[in-house]
């Protein structure tokens, strides 16, 4: 019965954990695919060359915004407010991608297109740019990331995991292939925001979810970079097809560093 009961859960594992690829569509890297999709575009970020995984973000991730510090962000959705706190501190670099795409007005009026609570709770994902054209068709939602205006490609950020005792993040690999055995600082607690990506780890754009309960599975493998803090009771609510009205940093600008 115990075996039995292992088993079951290594499946729904692998299940979920589906949920969260980001896949790839003709020549547009995409984003948040089903399981069954097909979960990589076979696009990859060139991030060389580097060292190791743990390199110092200020030299080789200097194209990217960056928040060094704490900020706060409501989310509004069907006009009920959702307060989550960036950790910038441990995630600067995921987590000024998000500062820079709220500021952009990127989220505003984007749909959550796939919520997992069956068989039990697990995400609530959105964040496809596509998704803000209610004509968009809703089977392919979940394939698209953020096109920077500037370089009219799609904008793809590395894998950022810090671990516990570390001196700065990993990037580019989990923690597992880095070799790294410690615990993540920010882990998959109910109420975690992260980044929804594909097999490749270098290929998170805007794509997010939220954590419906703790999923510790998911530690070392993608991307936490904050904390719902107030209305963790309007992400339960959430269905598939609801929008974001407004995404709005309320603190902690001055931490943010953009792309000069």
């Amino acid at each position: 019965m115990q075996m039995q009961i292992k088993i079951q859960r290594w499946l729904f594992s692998l299940l979920i954990i589906g949920a969260l690829f980001v896949g790839g569509c003709g020549s547009s890297p995409v984003a948040n695919s089903t399981p069954t999709s097909n979960p990589a575009s076979g696009e990859n970020i060139s991030l060389s060359p580097s060292p190791s995984p743990a390199v110092a973000a200020s030299s080789q991730f200097s194209n990217l915004p960056r928040l060094e510090g704490k900020a706060t962000v409501v989310m509004t959705v069907k006009g009920a407010p959702i307060t989550i706190e960036l950790d910038g501190t441990n995630a600067p670099i995921t987590a000024g991608n998000f500062v820079d795409l709220v500021q952009k007005g990127v989220y505003d009026g984007l749909v959550f297109h796939r919520v997992v609570r069956e068989p039990q709770p697990f995400v609530v994902q959105g964040g496809d740019p596509q998704g803000k054209d209610p004509k968009f068709p809703t089977a392919r939602l979940g394939t698209g990331g953020f096109i920077d205006p500037k370089t009219t490609v799609e904008r793809r950020i590395p894998l950022e995991i810090k671990a516990q005792g570390a001196a700065n993040p990993t990037y580019s690999a989990t923690l597992q292939e880095a070799g790294v055995k410690e615990k993540p600082v920010l882990m998959h607690s109910r109420g975690a925001v992260a980044m929804a990506r594909s097999q490749s780890p270098d290929s998170a754009s805007s794509q997010f979810y939220f954590t419906l309960t703790d999923v510790p599975f998911l530690d070392g493998s993608y991307a936490v970079f904050g904390y719902v803090k107030q209305g963790m009771d309007v992400v339960d609510k959430i269905q598939a097809g609801d929008r974001i009205d407004k995404a709005t940093v309320t603190q902690g600008l001055e931490n943010f560093k953009p792309v000069t």
